[in-house]
């Protein structure tokens, strides 16, 4: 494992901006304390940069020694804390009632934010790099939001890569893989519309229990009998609402939501299609209607093949070739930055934070849990992992 002992002096500071932005969380377009702290750094190091991308977003410019190739790259970190009151287990705890980064995005942020410093004060590379901080990462469609702002027509990238940082593998190891690594989220919601009654004269109601029930067993169809089993899909109904708590009334309607997860844009779309028409179906034929929506928030992240091994080529150079998963098993977790390589080929990676000696560390807590932290022993290889993907993205001419 190798680190440049410039960056292993950048570290400490930079790990004092990243408790800072964790003890000062901020949800969706609200990262206002992130974004203010990002901009006054920038300019402090006398940074280019724009803000108001995306309501709290900003993207930083540096431009190289030499720009002889044209060519441009994005290096994205996300910005944005959960809903999620923390634990007390660490002296740099929100302040902020109900909301934490149980995430690791002020550790994205603050590595990002280090990249910066160190590519500004050692440009050598030919061409130009934007740092893109990202707001609303947890299901609010930051991505899309920057990029209908024109992200990258105003910021050109040849290529877009993302990294997070991933408790469920060791310190000092990193994945990635080709295609898609991480799945789409939707959420779908179903109300069936029936008819309440006395729970003594069920003949005289449309039973939205009943009804809703049965649509639930019939979803899983969709997955178990109408999808290939080597096509991965989720779809699991997480809520199921009726009835007024009374033992003796049939209520007039069910409410249900739900998520599906897919690597697939096609079969995304297809069972979209069709969760709405089981659902009417299964209603139209007991007498009750069905209202449907389906929310699309965010798209599969998938790597572009020449993207993956050239970030594969990086992380093995810095972490051994033994500490990288070049394969790695996919998520079915859901990451906005998917939209952004929709539009941009790219490579989105997982760095390793956890900490093998001691099971019990919060570095080794899952994601979105009240007991989680990033792990600032990773800022060093994360900054570097940046560093030497532009060095070798955009190489000075000899």
């Amino acid at each position: 494992m190798t680190t440049r002992n410039s960056i292993y002096a950048l570290s400490d500071e930079i790990a004092g901006y990243r408790r800072a932005l964790h003890e000062n969380p901020g949800t969706a377009y609200e990262e206002n304390f992130a974004s203010d702290l990002v901009a006054e750094k920038l300019s402090e190091w006398g940074i280019q940069h724009e803000r108001g991308i995306a309501v709290t977003g900003i993207v930083a410019t540096i431009h190289g020694r030499t720009n002889t190739s044209g060519r441009s790259i994005g290096l994205r970190a996300d910005m944005d804390a959960l809903n999620i009151t923390e634990e007390d287990n660490k002296p740099h705890k929100s302040k902020v009632p109900g909301k934490m980064h149980a995430c690791g995005h002020d550790g994205h942020t603050a590595t990002l934010l280090g990249a910066a410093k160190y590519l500004f004060e050692n440009n050598n590379f030919d061409g130009i790099v934007h740092f893109i901080f990202q707001p609303a990462e947890e299901g609010h469609r930051g991505a899309h939001k920057m990029i209908e702002e024109g992200l990258f027509e105003r910021f050109p990238c040849d290529a877009v890569y993302g990294l997070h940082n991933w408790p469920y593998m060791p310190l000092g190891t990193a994945a990635m893989r080709v295609g898609a690594i991480m799945a789409s989220v939707d959420i779908l919601h179903i109300t069936v519309k029936g008819q309440g009654g006395h729970a003594a004269k069920p003949n005289c109601a449309i039973d939205p229990i009943v009804i809703g029930s049965q649509i639930v067993t019939a979803l899983q169809t969709l997955v178990s009998r109408e999808t290939s089993p080597i096509e991965p899909a989720v779809l699991s109904i997480t809520y199921f609402n009726a009835g007024t708590g009374a033992h003796n009334i049939i209520p007039d309607d069910a409410k249900m939501t739900g998520t599906l997860r897919i690597y697939d844009e096609k079969l995304r779309q297809r069972l979209k299609r069709r969760i709405g028409e089981v659902a009417r179906g299964i209603a139209q034929a007991m007498g009750a209607q069905v209202e449907y929506e389906f929310r699309e928030v965010l798209d599969p992240t998938i790597n572009e093949a020449s993207q993956v091994a050239f970030c594969a080529d990086v992380c093995k150079d810095m972490l051994g070739e033994q500490n990288v998963d070049d394969n790695v098993e996919p998520s079915m977790g859901g990451e906005d930055f998917g939209a952004m390589l929709m539009e941009v080929p790219g490579c989105y990676i997982w760095m390793g934070q956890g900490v093998a000696e001691d099971e019990t560390s919060m570095h080794n807590q899952g994601l979105h849990t009240p007991r989680y932290d990033f792990n600032d022993s990773l800022t060093p290889l994360a900054i570097e992992y940046w560093v030497r993907i532009v060095e070798k993205a955009l190489p000075l001419k000899p």
